[in-house]
């Protein structure tokens, strides 16, 4: 009997006191099933998360339709400015769950996605509303982006280390889903009168045609809502989660932080990015294809390799498949350069330009679980090795400090990757505005892959290397 009740939690209300996912005979009786509901209900509050954070690269094409007077170069900066905002506000996100708790913190955060999906739909039923209303929700949007910080830190808490590779790919694969159902349903759904006129009437084209484009963000709504009551209700904090900033920041000093955010730029921020920027770039390079029929695309099977990337993390080893993917993304820019069209629209060859940039998707897909596979491996090592000598004591203090910091480097590192989002996009911007084509900025991808090779070999992958993993 008293074996039976240690491996129970102990909880008040809905903080869990005791929480021991290495403990195997806990985690069997009920570990296993608490970390498993309080992830299922972070995968769709995540999911909306991203639909919100990247709705303007579903939405800025459609503006000019409707009779807003923005240039190219504007809509491409609606497209980039979520992933600037989200980029910053996750460098915050990154340290509010151990501070705040993970039940508390995602339900505060999923209901405030509510106010840039409900400005959205009553700004765009007026033509005269000013671009720099349009910039603010793009802003706000950023809200979304910033939720994935804490919730990656929430779910790395829950489970074991022999699991996180999967429970991390699982939260963030089904999670990124939100990019492509963002980008598949808008475009459906700003056709159709889905309210009646409850949210107001239809936009009507220069041909005629009626859109709803108010839908592209009130189809969100009654979703968030369930979403924020669900984690209220359903989710838990845990007491061995928390921790104060400074226990945190010290993340600051640790130069494997520093590195997985320069390899994380180079995947998620390439995720991302690419799946902010690739319907503009689309429109601008095969301007007689529709973008909104394939740019789903990208991001769905992005999204749905992150989840094998995470299995096969568990598997391989982080560091063997980030090798590996930055070395081919390196083979797909160059596929992606050779199928583009010349700055007078003469060539070119879409569908070669299309499957370049799955591939670009589907790595870019794993590589955003491979890095977060190796961050617990590395600082656990790391903190093995500073507390060879200790006690018992002392090393379960190494142990539990390696876990805070793990947790710190997952949400910090996400925020800078995310900042890819908006470098991407705006990239190329510049780089039709400057060249006439995005070859330039597609050089730079190339040139910045191959950094991030160099470092994942040197650091973490090569025989002898500092914290193999």
């Amino acid at each position: 009997m008293s074996a039976q009740l240690a491996s129970k939690p102990r909880s008040v209300g809905s903080v869990i006191q005791d929480w021991r996912p290495e403990d195997a005979a806990f985690w069997a009786q009920t570990g296993n099933r608490i970390a498993n509901r309080n992830l299922a209900i972070s995968v769709p509050a995540l999911l909306l998360a991203f639909a919100i954070w990247q709705m303007f690269s579903a939405v800025a094409i459609s503006l000019p339709l409707v009779g807003f007077q923005f240039d190219t170069n504007q809509l491409f900066w609606l497209a980039a400015l979520p992933a600037l905002s989200g980029a910053t506000l996750r460098i915050f996100y990154s340290f509010v769950v151990p501070l705040f708790g993970g039940r508390r913190w995602t339900a505060i955060a999923t209901a405030s996605l509510l106010i840039p999906a409900v400005w959205l739909g009553i700004a765009v039923q007026d033509t005269s509303t000013p671009y720099w209303h349009f910039v603010a929700i793009a802003m706000l949007c950023g809200f979304g982006g910033g939720n994935f910080s804490s919730s990656m830190s929430n779910i790395s808490f829950f489970y074991p280390k022999a699991k996180q590779g999967f429970a991390l790919g699982m939260n963030a694969g089904l999670g990124n889903l939100g990019v492509s159902a963002t980008q598949f349903v808008i475009p459906l759904v700003i056709t159709l009168g889905l309210f009646g006129g409850i949210v107001g009437g239809p936009q009507l084209t220069a041909q005629g045609k009626e859109l709803f484009l108010q839908n592209a963000g009130f189809v969100w709504v009654p979703f968030l809502l369930v979403c924020a009551v669900a984690a209220w209700f359903g989710m838990h904090d845990l007491a061995a989660a928390r921790s104060s900033f400074a226990e945190q920041a010290v993340i600051f000093k640790r130069k494997h932080n520093w590195l997985m955010c320069w390899l994380y730029i180079g995947t998620f921020g390439s995720f991302i990015g690419f799946s902010a920027g690739f319907p503009m770039l689309i429109k601008t390079q095969f301007p007689d294809v529709n973008p909104m029929t394939y740019a789903f695309l990208g991001p769905l099977v992005g999204a749905l390799m992150r989840s094998v990337g995470g299995w096969l993390s568990d598997k391989l080893g982080g560091a063997l498949l980030t090798f590996w993917v930055f070395a081919l993304m390196i083979v797909g820019v160059f596929f992606v350069l050779h199928f583009l069209p010349d700055h007078g629209g003469r060539g070119g060859n879409f569908y070669g330009f299309l499957g370049s940039f799955m591939g670009l998707f589907v790595l870019s897909g794993i590589g955003n679980a491979s890095t977060f596979r190796m961050i617990p491996v590395i600082f656990r090592t790391l903190h093995e090795r500073w507390s060879a000598d200790a006690d018992a004591a002392g090393k379960a203090a190494a142990a539990r400090q390696a876990g805070i910091e793990s947790a710190a480097v997952i949400g910090f590192s996400s925020a800078i990757g995310a900042y890819g989002g908006f470098f991407i996009p705006k990239s190329y911007g510049s780089s039709i505005a400057w060249t006439g084509g995005p070859e330039l900025a597609l050089y730079g991808f190339v040139a910045f892959y191959a950094t991030c090779l160099a470092a994942t070999w040197w650091w973490y992958y090569r025989r002898g290397a500092e914290t193999p993993c």
